[in-house]
């Protein structure tokens, strides 16, 4: 091998990104010179042949390329009205804490959105002892949280309905009066699709604003398909109306589900997502992936196409 070529491997990180044990549900989060990147974990060993999950993941990076693993950030352990299904989360600070809200299945039956709080954002976290999102319905998972300009805090979530809550500054409460929203589930919003609602939206939303542009970026089901894509609507304001877009990555992933996370870092736009690239890879044996893209002038996003890998970033 040449030194040039050489040099140009070492500047390059390939997909999967974690490549010693099954990741999914990729949630990145910039915070000062390192992107943290959140995930799932899906357990070599099956139960009942389903998604077999019991804690979160934490991996950094200052540069796209070398990754900095910090382990187990919180459990199914650390939350005793739990016992099951450690799925997608999505972290954010405020005020000098980190708030990690994840989706879990509550001992007395019924999924439900826990909250980790921690002084670090590779934890540990710590559970605040109750659910933050309780309807008693399947729709309470994927979590994706974010604070706007004017220091309201969103957090929507839902399969297969799209619903947001307002979060009360101290970020593990919410706004009770205002209580659970259910945005219409319109075809104008989300197209139409093969999911329950009749749209192609299906789970897994990611809510940011860039340019005065908020947007909706989702697992989804399109006609007639029985495979996720990812898909994204658009809106001038946080709670809608939203617009559909059109399709952000296709199916082609070899597993079921794919999971959204957008991050801006160091001057670079990143989509991250899963797959079932490594070996032994399945429906519930996943992989976290990245891809860069730009976007349009006009804020819209063209197609991303699943790629090997990234370049470094020059820090």
């Amino acid at each position: 091998m040449t030194n040039s070529v050489a040099a140009e491997r070492k500047t390059f990180c390939e997909n999967p990104i974690i490549k010693d044990i099954y990741t999914a549900d990729p949630a990145p989060f910039v915070y000062g010179d390192t992107l943290y990147l959140y995930t799932t974990h899906d357990e070599d060993e099956l139960v009942n042949d389903f998604y077999t999950m019991y804690d979160w993941r934490c991996f950094s990076t200052k540069d796209m390329v070398n990754w900095t693993d910090h382990g187990s950030i919180f459990s199914l352990d650390d939350i005793r009205w739990a016992d099951d299904r450690a799925w997608a989360p999505q972290a954010v600070e405020r005020n000098g804490k980190f708030y990690l809200y994840c989706p879990v299945h509550k001992k007395d039956g019924g999924m439900a959105i826990a909250v980790g709080v921690s002084d670090n954002p590779t934890g540990p976290f710590k559970d605040m002892g109750h659910p933050l999102v309780d309807e008693g319905d399947w729709n309470d998972i994927d979590p994706t949280v974010f604070i706007d300009d004017d220091g309201q805090a969103y957090l929507y979530f839902g399969n297969p309905e799209l619903r947001y809550v307002l979060l009360n500054e101290d970020m593990i409460s919410i706004n009770e009066e205002v209580g659970v929203v259910k945005i219409p589930m319109t075809e104008e919003s989300f197209a139409k699709g093969a999911h329950m609602t009749g749209t192609s939206y299906a789970e897994g939303p990611w809510f940011y604003k860039r340019e005065g542009l908020y947007y909706m970026v989702y697992a989804a089901f399109g006609e007639n398909k029985k495979v996720e894509s990812l898909a994204y609507s658009t809106s001038k304001n946080a709670t809608g109306p939203w617009v559909y877009g059109g399709v952000l990555m296709t199916e082609e992933g070899g597993t079921f589900t794919n999971h959204p996370g957008i991050a801006d870092f160091k001057g670079h736009s990143y989509l991250f997502y899963h797959t079932a690239e490594l070996p032994g890879g399945s429906l519930f044996h996943r992989s976290v992936c990245v891809a860069e893209f730009t976007y349009n002038k006009d804020g819209s996003i063209t197609t991303i196409e699943k790629c090997n890998g990234v370049n470094i970033i020059d820090a």
